[in-house]
């Protein structure tokens, strides 16, 4: 019924807001009800998805405006996720999601999890001096995207940032590979290239940058999103490798939107969610809970001059017709 807050235990918005980002998606909750009950209390204190679980009932039963995350807090504490401490949510959500598919018993719930997250892409690697070529798979859970170029020039927008993650390089100099064909060290074209994406797609902005100095620098610059996404718009047929049935699917709504504000030592995070239920935006903001406009979701994007306010990390975009 109406959207719940959680309870900041220390330093956990970053958990709270990831779980709010979960919890909001029907098609993981449906997967969420169908876990097999650990048999022993101590077992089901440790067990991620058996916590989740009794959480999101507990939002959904409770009458308070938020609740607490203790329990599973403390179950993730069991498996060395470590409390009052500043987390990266794009590291903090590859953890979670690890924990989830390691503990789900049933084959099924692994399969039907891995459909709605998991990324296939292909890389290649090109001779440029014969024509040896390799081919790997390989599953992504969120698409790193860089936010500048090699020159370190500011990328204008999402779909600039997707296009130049899938962009060729040439790997000269110190980055030759070994040529089984040519039997030395040459010049290769690196290539990725598309498969297959999930029902739910996660793109991680790569808003923290080391520099020499060997610190971490937050980029915060104006970098727009749409609420619309069609891959087979901004990707050429050289970076694909999906037949039209694949690619057909590739149309995207944004779901939510994680935002950090902040530097890269000292910030908070906050989740905006675009509720499946009514399609309104909500704003979950440790316990605060309030609706939003997209206007409100738009001062994500970054503004260079205010590198403290929020700015987008990491976006989910659900399927508009899953297959």
């Amino acid at each position: 019924t109406e959207a719940i807050g959680l309870y900041n235990l220390g330093q956990s918005c970053c958990l709270n807001s990831l779980l709010q980002v979960f919890l909001m998606n029907i098609r993981f909750t449906r997967i969420l009800r169908r876990i097999t009950v650990p048999s022993s209390p101590a077992q089901r204190r440790k067990n991620v998805p058996y916590q989740m679980l009794l959480l999101l009932e507990k939002m959904q039963c409770g009458k308070c405006k938020a609740v607490s995350p203790t329990d599973l807090a403390c179950c993730l504490s069991e498996h060395r996720v470590k409390l009052f401490v500043q987390h990266d949510a794009a590291q903090l959500f590859l953890t979670l999601w690890n924990l989830l598919k390691k503990q789900m018993k049933k084959p099924e719930l692994v399969e039907e999890l891995s459909d709605l997250y998991t990324i296939c892409i292909q890389e290649h690697l090109a001779c440029q001096k014969c024509s040896f070529e390799v081919k790997s798979n390989s599953t992504m859970l969120t698409l790193p995207l860089p936010v500048l170029d090699a020159n370190s020039h500011r990328l204008k927008t999402l779909e600039d940032c997707l296009q130049y993650f899938f962009h060729p390089e040439e790997l000269t100099g110190q980055n030759m590979c070994f040529c089984q064909q040519c039997g030395r060290k040459t010049t290769f074209l690196q290539s990725m290239k598309l498969v297959h994406l999930p029902q739910t797609l996660t793109l991680h902005l790569k808003r923290f940058c080391f520099e020499r100095s060997s610190r971490t620098h937050k980029l915060s610059h104006h970098l727009p999103f749409p609420q619309e996404l069609d891959l087979r718009e901004v990707l050429t047929e050289s970076q694909c490798q999906a037949d039209d049935s694949e690619k057909a699917t590739w149309q995207y709504e944004l779901f939510a939107v994680v935002a950090h504000s902040g530097s890269s030592s000292c910030g908070h995070y906050c989740a905006y969610v675009r509720r499946l239920t009514d399609c309104k935006w909500y704003c979950f903001n440790d316990s605060e809970v309030c609706q939003v406009s997209w206007d409100d979701v738009k001062c994500t994007y970054g503004h260079s001059n205010l590198c403290w306010r929020e700015t987008a990390y990491l976006l989910f975009y659900m399927k508009k017709h899953p297959q």
